[in-house]
């Protein structure tokens, strides 16, 4: 297969990656299985994510991206080979153009690690592009116009906002807090309240399943299995939408505290925009359901979810590919 060009919105918890003309090609959770004495990529994607929690101690399951930042090399580089593989075929005549989505407070360090991965994984070249504005774009924000716009994209290692005028970003935040530190409040109030200790995917399904932002009149009810902290033996309890919603407090009030301190930064003239079109909230994490409601709530400036939040950013490096020449200056950094 002859493909010029591939985005990748690279994520702590799922890798989509975005080939022009064709769309979003693949999806998969950011997970490698990798077999400890030969030190040997096993599976990767929703294989290894299978994996998790179930492995011997000759395999160890690594999620090679932490907060949005490659903290494992060795294993992002093979996973993104895995996925250019996947879609372009390994026996291909022509090195790809890589577009790569990264957070808006990554390092000049981070950003490097993301560029030589994605050399090393068989580019010919690699762009890296912040996330914020990619997401907007993949939301069909006109970003290029006078008129400000605020963008929030709650990923799965970082919630990333910022406020867009012509072309670039005007004030930002990005905090590590996201979808994983969701599932890691949930796991530790289930923990404490039931003295039952659940695994990251079992706290996932139930962020996924019951999960709200707000307490709601109507309840609803999951029952969950773990391991009891007392007897050590496997136990089932009911938990309710309700004690989601409070075990979510503390990262949801992190969440609006970056929001916040975006919006005071915010020059008047932006300020008057942002309140008359609201905020975008785009990534996996702002399918959380009545999070837009909450999020208005607490800072009184309207909130919409974008049409598709989880492939924003993946359709965005689409976009900026297709269209090189003019965001080559404002958004990007070139090997």
């Amino acid at each position: 297969m002859f493909l010029r060009k591939i985005g990748i919105d690279l994520g702590t918890c799922n890798s989509l990656v975005f080939v022009p003309g064709k769309g979003i090609v693949l999806q998969e959770p950011s997970v490698v299985a990798v077999t400890l004495a030969e030190n040997k990529i096993l599976a990767v994607g929703q294989e290894a994510k299978e994996m998790t929690g179930r492995t011997p101690d000759t395999i160890r399951v690594y999620r090679p991206l932490k907060d949005g930042v490659i903290a494992d090399y060795k294993v992002a580089q093979a996973m993104l080979k895995h996925f250019i593989d996947k879609v372009s075929g390994s026996f291909r005549f022509l090195k790809p153009e890589l577009m790569i989505g990264v957070p808006a407070g990554i390092t000049s360090t981070e950003r490097r690690a993301v560029i030589e991965a994605g050399s090393w994984a068989g580019a010919k070249q690699v762009f890296v592009a912040k996330e914020p504005i990619l997401a907007a774009i993949g939301a069909g924000i006109p970003i290029n116009s006078y008129s400000g716009y605020m963008v929030v994209d709650i990923g799965g290692g970082t919630s990333e906002v910022a406020v867009i005028s012509l072309g670039g970003i005007v004030t930002s935040s990005s905090v590590r807090v996201a979808g994983d530190k969701m599932d890691f409040a949930i796991a530790n109030f289930i923990k404490k309240k039931y003295n039952l200790a659940i695994g990251e995917r079992t706290a996932e399904e139930v962020k996924i399943k019951i999960g709200t932002a707000q307490p709601k009149k109507q309840e609803e009810f999951l029952e969950i299995r773990g391991r009891d902290l007392i007897s050590g033996l496997p136990k089932n309890v009911k938990v309710s939408s309700n004690e989601v919603a409070e075990a979510l407090a503390e990262p949801l009030s992190d969440i609006i505290k970056a929001i916040k301190a975006v919006l005071w930064d915010t020059p008047a003239e932006l300020s008057a925009d942002v309140m008359d079109k609201g905020m975008t909230l785009t990534g996996g994490g702002s399918i959380l359901r009545n999070i837009d409601e909450l999020i208005a709530k607490s800072t009184g400036v309207p909130c919409f979810l974008a049409a598709d939040p989880l492939s924003c950013v993946a359709k965005g490096t689409g976009v900026v590919l297709e269209n090189l020449e003019v965001y080559k200056k404002s958004i990007m950094s070139k090997k």
